[in-house]
């Protein structure tokens, strides 16, 4: 996968300068903001890609195992890592929050990762996590595209809602809030400007959620 996403990353990261790709960009942002506002001291993204997310979000710091994504990234002002989600060469307690924006789905081991984003987190921290819901209609369409074999979603696992709370509260977080956008069916127009509301509704092609750390992360 890291393979695959180093030889698409300019054709991945040109898809947001399109109308539609920045309509979704944007929508993604706000649900993201809507939790946590602006993203006040030392953040990291995991999964940074080429930069959007973190850009958009105010964050600093963000790593990634794809070196052409993270070259991208680089030049848009984020100090980059190379390196993979299950094993942060950070020490402990160093990050005021962690975001993984439609990065948990293609995480090889999703339960070490958010075990190490725990670690890595300060007793206050935030977890700022970004997904397409599988029982979503734009999840059901990136499932046909897997099972067709396309060259990106065939490696994605994708979670609904709750599982992926079930997921994350496992590794020593409790969900605080939710937000959701991409109301509308993959086939029809983007919505203009796109909505943003509260809690998970079932048509959002994205949902945003975030988490607190507790005091002792499982296992």
């Amino acid at each position: 996968m890291n393979a695959l996403f180093d030889t698409i990353a300019s054709d991945y990261d040109a898809w947001y300068d399109e109308s539609v790709g920045r309509a979704i960009l944007a929508a993604e942002l706000d649900s993201l903001r809507r939790l946590v506002g602006c993203c006040r001291g030392r953040w990291l993204e995991v999964g940074v890609g080429t930069g959007r997310f973190a850009v958009g979000l105010g964050i600093g710091e963000g790593i990634d195992p794809a070196a052409s994504m993270l070259r991208i990234a680089a030049r848009r002002g984020v100090r980059t890592y190379r390196g993979t989600a299950e094993s942060l060469p950070f020490p402990d307690d160093c990050f005021d929050g962690v975001l993984l924006a439609l990065t948990l789905c293609f995480i090889d081991d999703p339960a070490a990762a958010l075990l190490e984003c725990h670690r890595v987190m300060s007793h206050d921290g935030v977890l700022l996590v970004g997904i397409v819901p599988a029982d979503s209609p734009w999840g059901r369409l990136y499932a046909r595209k897997k099972a067709e074999g396309h060259r990106i979603y065939t490696s994605a696992t994708f979670r609904t809602v709750q599982e992926t709370v079930d997921l994350v509260e496992a590794a020593g977080f409790h969900l605080r809030s939710v937000a959701s956008t991409l109301l509308w069916a993959p086939d029809e127009p983007v919505e203009s400007p796109p909505r943003v509301g509260d809690g998970a509704d079932p048509r959002a092609g994205f949902v945003a959620l975030s988490f607190a750390v507790r005091a002792t992360a499982a296992g």
